[in-house]
């Protein structure tokens, strides 16, 4: 994050973003439009920081002032996305406890806390575990050690 002098005016998150894919139609388009941001600039940034990362899911946070300028932040992808990579499904359980999709190890678990660590809001890696341990469980996925 860049620390700058100028007045925020919003901030904006946009979740479901796909690395080095991002294109000035929705949602992109009218979020960052009616914020009066350089669509096509923040498109070309976006995927430049992005092109090792294609059809990842990347998430970012952005920064407007009141000047129309931008920054951004790109986040880790979502835990669910990365549980469901790992067991090699396309979605979670329906009936979480009782149908599972899969299982993953402990160890597993403690390599995608470390991954989502900054972007937690805990400050243990026995925290970050804990959460990441309550979506596979909500997602239908059994952890074994």
């Amino acid at each position: 994050m860049i620390k700058t002098n100028k007045k925020v005016i919003k901030r904006i998150k946009i979740q479901n973003l796909n690395g080095g894919k991002a294109s000035p139609a929705p949602p992109i388009g009218p979020i960052l439009g009616s914020s009066g941001v350089n669509i096509m600039e923040f498109c070309k940034q976006y995927n430049s920081m992005t092109q090792n990362k294609i059809g990842e899911i990347c998430p970012v946070i952005i920064t407007v002032y009141e000047d129309k300028s931008f920054s951004f932040l790109i986040k880790k992808p979502p835990v669910s996305i990365q549980l469901l990579n790992i067991v090699k499904k396309e979605k979670g359980s329906k009936e979480s406890n009782r149908s599972k999709i899969g299982k993953i190890s402990l160890n597993e678990v403690r390599i995608i806390a470390n991954n989502k660590m900054e972007d937690f809001n805990c400050f243990s890696i026995e925290s970050a575990i804990s959460m990441v341990s309550g979506t596979a469980r909500s997602m239908g996925i059994e952890i074994y050690r």
